[in-house]
């Protein structure tokens, strides 16, 4: 079977276009704004945009369902329990909502959820391989994050982009919780950021993100483990070191900056060569890179993976 690449599996659009959504954005509400997108709010019927003919990954995978993919989650800003996620981000208010975007660049700018939308936006559909040994396929909504840096414009000094999620303890329980460094913070090197598999995504299934997702825009990069595609995004940076990320800074003996999937390094509590995909029986071998391989192992050429993990 010929491999489609992840960035073009689903080509079709489901957004309207920029200008025609900034010409809107005045009269509209967020909801609505969702809406006029093909992107379905909660109660609303459930028709998937997915096409029926596109429901696997390009290995041939098929799709977890949206109740799969709404009811098991790692989201400790809430709890660490995964299937009570969904109850305790019941109400959890994201609009509106603000994403600031600075640091080294010589454009910076605060991104409504507005102006996030008003990106042309796409659908996705990718692995998700947790640190934790299991996995899913998910179809997301949204756009390559190179789009939002172009617009702020790098500086020659951006080595990094450092991600932080929002800080809200009264909203989310989990950050009640002193034995973790919040708010939570990721990163990535510059290039990765601008690769084009990097997603922010605004939604799945063709719907809004629930905030179990992390809603209302996270980052998706699907070769790395899933716990380096920070959720509820509120400030990007981009910064010449390499920033700290709540894992590193927690547990540095057993998560590495990078995370880059790979069979072959085991977490030092388990192994990673295979994994369980939530909804099947048995466990699969894990793929160097999530499957990825072809378009990202370019980018640590001549690195010691074992070293950088």
């Amino acid at each position: 079977m010929h491999k489609i690449p992840s960035s073009e599996i689903t080509p079709e659009h489901l957004f309207l276009s920029r200008r025609q959504l900034m010409g809107s954005a005045g009269a509209l509400s967020v909801a609505a704004l969702l809406a006029a997108c093909g992107v379905r709010t909660p109660g609303a019927p459930a028709t998937d945009t997915v096409p029926a003919d596109a429901r696997t990954d390009e290995l041939g995978d098929p799709l977890n369902s949206f109740e799969e993919i709404t009811t098991y989650n790692n989201y400790y800003e809430f709890t660490t329990d995964k299937q009570g996620v969904a109850r305790l981000a019941t109400g959890f208010q994201t609009s509106p909502w603000e994403v600031q975007v600075g640091g080294l660049v010589g454009n910076p700018r605060t991104f409504a959820l507005e102006d996030l939308l008003a990106f042309e936006q796409e659908e996705r559909i990718y692995r998700l391989r947790c640190v934790e040994a299991w996995s899913m396929v998910i179809p997301w909504v949204g756009f390559p994050l190179r789009r939002l840096l172009d617009v702020v414009e790098p500086r020659a000094g951006a080595q990094y982009v450092r991600f932080e999620t929002v800080f809200r303890p009264e909203e989310m329980p989990g950050q009640r919780d002193r034995y973790y460094p919040w708010p939570y913070v990721e990163g990535l090197r510059l290039d990765e950021a601008m690769h084009d598999l990097t997603l922010l995504a605004t939604g799945l299934y063709g719907r809004e993100l629930t905030p179990q997702n992390g809603a209302p825009v996270r980052l998706v990069v699907p070769w790395k483990y899933g716990f380096k595609s920070i959720k509820s995004i509120v400030k990007i940076d981009l910064v010449d070191t390499m920033p700290t990320s709540l894992w590193m800074a927690l547990a540095p003996n057993e998560y590495g900056f990078y995370a880059n999937v790979n069979p072959a390094v085991a977490h030092p509590r388990w192994s990673q060569a295979t994994e369980r995909r939530i909804g099947e029986r048995g466990r699969r071998e894990t793929l160097m890179f999530n499957g990825y391989a072809d378009e990202v192992a370019s980018l640590y050429a001549g690195m010691d993976l074992r070293v950088n993990y």
